[in-house]
């Protein structure tokens, strides 16, 4: 031991002791551990878990001595847990010392946690003021910065903002700069007073954010400052817009003097008295007046405060004078304006204007029409008026113009009266108005004016419906008549068609010409040939089957007809188809219908035979022989009982049927009558087809 150096004891102690450490602090830092830092959102529930400290088995935790009276936290086994709710806008972190506690082995751990409030987008942006004032001058420029209007946010989130409207001379320098700028050029006259609603929101306008948003309004009210940029105006005058500048012109004013006559008191003007005003209303400047060149050689005289102007003495020439009047402001003589003043100076009037009538009396139809005179419904109305001092021209004064007093539904027009809009109607009284320009004499007239248009009554409609329902009534009662005469008439219509188609189916001659024509044909009232086919008689030829044949033969040339009938006439018929005929044969005869001009007995044949003395000039006249037998019944009588009729009755001639002389293929006329002058059983019967 005493040969062992002093020192390497110490030393050896004290490494000893720093093992021991080093060993003591991993076996403590093995008991509990945790993070440093920790966040936790604000408006917390109670109970929240804030973070979980890890631990070894057997340690336990608890908040270091003496408690911090403001902690916020408590713990649960090895949990710290919120025990009210945080808000970061009142206290943005707190600090949690922590001592872990190992029985077993008797040691002691002190861990620190710093919990981190974090900002939760809960507040909204306010306004220092809910309403602004500013005042603008109408000659600020645009971009001129009227005002800063910013918002806050506790949450210290960025504010976005937009006005109600940027329609009425103002705008934002941007979305996240509440500047208020000028737009547009003010106009004092046009817009005094703007009212603006600014918004203020902590989520981007565009595109809508989907966290939580809060806004917040301010209004801002502008007030424009009228500037003395304008000059007086004169009035009436009418305004004119140039390039942003508003003028006012003047047309000047005019007046009448009677020459040698002095006008007593203030010179009458037109179209009104000499006045202006201020052009900045605002401002409205006091405004002083002069005349600018001349009196009128000392014949005037203007009031300098309220433009006035009087007559100091006659004028002793006709003519025109010729006045121009200057006026200022008082305080800013820059500020001025002139206009002329005409004074027509002529020859007192001795008559007035005199209408030729007292009371005029006119009848219009519709709107545009001219007003006839009632008294003259040949001639419009005119309204004239005469003027006595106009004696060359023979009263017709050229400076007479005329109007209608307080209606707007007439017009005169040189004195011509006419409505310009829809009158119900009646009689309409009016007043009509001479007026003579060169001294404004006038004189009035009555007019009535008798409106006989614009939409019917219920009178005249009533009238109209009756006069309609009974037309329609007898139209009926036409129709209805004609309906049941054609009933009545229809079996003569046929026969008229028979006639017709049978007519169609004859020729005419080569020359193109209608002829006319006389066709009688005995064989078919009366068999003269006893031997032919279907005549009764000693051939012992049946009745009936003579009927037969003579009944087929007239249908075979009907039906013949009728076929050819759509065909004009000489397209049908020539000279070499004067024979028609059947081919038909009964027994050992046949029935051969001819056309000629004699009459043939010969057997077999049936003649139709022309007349050779009928004047061409005549109508057409044709002539059919019908069979003279009632019904088909008589057909069964012997050929020889019939021949004893023929003997004891005298021959009874047919009727006659007489065509006109038109063209077939347009319409025929036709005539059936009775040639015989004893006969009057049948009636004449005459249609038009």
């Amino acid at each position: 031991m005493d040969g062992i150096h002093p020192h390497f004891t110490v030393r050896t102690y004290f490494s000893f002791l720093l093992l021991i450490l080093l060993q003591t602090s991993t076996e403590a830092q093995d008991i509990c551990s945790a993070p440093i830092a920790v966040e936790f959102a604000e408006n917390n529930r109670v109970g929240d878990v804030v973070v979980t400290i890890t631990v070894q088995p057997g340690v336990t935790l608890e908040f270091k001595s003496p408690p911090d009276p403001d902690n916020p936290f408590i713990l649960e086994g090895n949990t710290l847990i919120a025990a009210k709710v945080l808000d970061h806008e009142t206290i943005k972190s707190y600090g949690a010392q922590i001592i872990c506690t190992d029985k077993a082995i008797g040691l002691q751990l002190g861990i620190n946690i710093v919990v981190l409030v974090t900002n939760v987008n809960d507040n909204l942006p306010v306004f220092d003021q809910e309403a602004y004032n500013v005042n603008v001058n109408e000659m600020s420029s645009v971009d001129t910065s009227v005002g800063h209007f910013p918002a806050t946010d506790l949450d210290e989130q960025q504010i976005f903002y937009t006005l109600t409207s940027e329609s009425n001379g103002f705008k934002l320098k941007s979305s996240t700069i509440p500047d208020l700028l000028v737009a547009t050029p003010l106009d004092y006259d046009k817009v005094k007073n703007v009212k603006l609603i600014l918004y203020a929101q902590d989520t981007p306008l565009e595109p809508p954010s989907s966290e939580a948003s809060f806004t917040a309004t301010a209004t801002i009210m502008v007030t424009i400052l009228d500037v003395d940029n304008r000059p007086p105006w004169f009035q009436p005058c009418t305004e004119h817009e140039m390039g942003g500048a508003v003028i006012c012109q003047s047309a000047g004013y005019t007046s009448r003097v009677v020459l040698n006559e002095q006008e007593t008191g203030v010179l009458p003007l037109k179209p009104a008295p000499l006045y202006a005003i201020d052009g900045d209303s605002g401002i409205n400047e006091e405004i002083m007046y002069s005349f600018l060149s001349g009196d009128g050689d000392g014949l005037f005289k203007i009031n300098p405060n309220s433009g006035n102007i009087s007559m100091l003495k006659p004028a002793d020439v006709l003519g025109t004078i010729s006045l121009t009047v200057l006026a200022a402001q008082k305080m800013n003589s820059y500020q001025f304006a002139t206009t002329t003043v005409t004074v027509n100076v002529q020859v007192k009037s001795l008559h007035p204007p005199q209408f030729q009538r007292p009371q005029y009396e006119g009848i219009i139809t519709k709107v545009g029409a001219m007003a006839v005179d009632t008294k003259n419904k040949d001639q419009p109305l005119r309204i004239i008026a005469t003027d006595d001092d106009y004696a060359a021209t023979e009263g017709l004064n050229p400076h007479i113009t005329y109007s209608i007093s307080r209606s707007s539904d007439f017009s005169i027009i040189d004195g011509y009266i006419f409505m310009t809009k829809d009158v119900s109607q009646g009689t309409v009284y009016l007043q009509v108005v001479a007026t003579d320009k060169s001294n404004d004499e006038s004189a009035t007239a009555q007019l009535s004016v008798e409106v006989t248009s614009g939409g019917y009554g219920p009178t005249e409609m009533a009238a109209v419906g009756a006069t309609l329902g009974v037309l329609l009534f007898i139209c009926l009662v036409v129709i209805g008549v004609l309906a049941f005469r054609f009933r009545r008439e229809k079996a003569d219509w046929r026969k008229i068609y028979d006639a017709s188609m049978f007519q169609s189916s004859l020729g005419q001659g080569s020359d193109g010409h209608k002829e006319g024509m006389h066709y009688i044909n005995d064989a078919f009232r009366k068999d003269e040939d006893g031997d032919s086919t279907g005549s009764g008689g000693p051939g012992g030829v049946n009745v009936m089957d003579g009927v037969e044949q003579r009944n087929k033969a007239r249908n075979f040339l009907l039906n013949e007809a009728i076929v050819k009938s759509s065909a004009p006439l000489h397209a049908l018929l020539s000279d070499d188809t004067s024979q028609a005929g059947s081919d038909k044969a009964d027994d050992e005869k046949e029935v051969k219908p001819i056309l000629t001009k004699e009459r043939r007995m010969d057997e077999g044949y049936k003649s139709v035979w022309f007349k050779e003395d009928i004047d061409p000039n005549a109508k057409e006249e044709v002539v059919i022989i019908p069979d003279n037998r009632e019904d088909d019944s008589e057909a069964e009588e012997s050929s020889s009982g019939r021949e004893e009729d023929e003997v004891d009755n005298p021959r009874i001639k047919p009727p006659k049927v007489s065509f006109n002389d038109v063209d077939l293929d347009s319409g025929l006329g036709v005539k059936m009558e009775d040639p015989a002058e004893d006969s009057d059983g049948d009636e004449p019967l005459n249609v038009d087809l």
